[in-house]
């Protein structure tokens, strides 16, 4: 019988979504040999692009699920400043782009710096929140089939807590110059760090998106004491 603690912390591979993790551990479940369907949530999704810490409640944990959500959290971000897609990360279609010339780390630091504080920014067409009781990333989707751009999504208040530079690096990417910056961002809940990837390319004089996005703590949990899927 497969026995899992009411509070499970995982460690999200690549490409895979928060749903699929939940599957594979009510599949694993049912293949321990274990009775009706396994209760089981999640505390804060991560996108298929995104690594790093999920919180699952499992039976009675998943009552605990509620406060977990509200809990502050932190992020490695690599920002790709150059281009900007629709998905706000590697996923979608560049609709913008300019080659970067030289910046220096002064200034990447100073303007990483200045994003500390609250900021009132737009939200990823891509995100789930709802608009008129469907999430927006369905509406995009759809819209996409059609050859359209949703183009009136949400602007919300998002707080950063600490922003710190952990690297930069120039790149050429299909012959282009591009500029990868990694940060360490500390936010409140309800932050889209997606939207602070393309805030810092404003900042910075250029179009940016996402490149990889790793959470690393929730709270007072931290991706150390998470496990792999497969070693459950």
């Amino acid at each position: 019988m497969l026995e899992l603690p009411e509070i499970l912390l995982i460690d999200k591979p690549l490409e895979m979504t928060s749903f699929d993790i939940i599957r594979a551990l009510r599949r694993r479940h049912k293949e321990e040999g274990g009775e009706g369907r396994l209760k089981v949530g999640h505390a804060g999704t991560l996108d298929p692009l995104a690594t790093g810490l999920m919180i699952l409640g499992v039976g009675k944990g998943t009552k605990k699920l509620t406060e977990l959500v509200k809990l502050d959290k932190e992020y490695t971000a690599e920002v790709r400043i150059g281009e900007q897609r629709t998905t706000g990360d590697l996923e979608g279609a560049i609709v913008a782009e300019k080659e970067v010339d030289q910046i220096s780390e002064e200034t990447i630091k100073n303007v990483v710096a200045s994003m500390v504080g609250t900021l009132t920014l737009p939200v990823s067409a891509y995100s789930a929140i709802k608009k008129e009781g469907k999430p927006m990333y369905k509406r995009a989707r759809e819209a996409e089939k059609k050859g359209e751009v949703i183009t009136d999504v949400p602007v919300r208040e998002m707080t950063v807590y600490e922003a710190e530079v952990l690297d930069s690096a120039n790149i050429i990417v299909s012959g282009k110059a591009r500029l990868v910056v990694t940060v360490r961002f500390a936010v409140a809940s309800g932050v889209y760090v997606r939207s602070l990837g393309e805030e810092l390319g404003r900042r910075l004089g250029y179009p940016a998106t996402l490149q990889a996005l790793r959470r690393t703590k929730v709270g007072d949990f931290s991706i150390t004491e998470a496990v792999l899927l497969e070693n459950i």
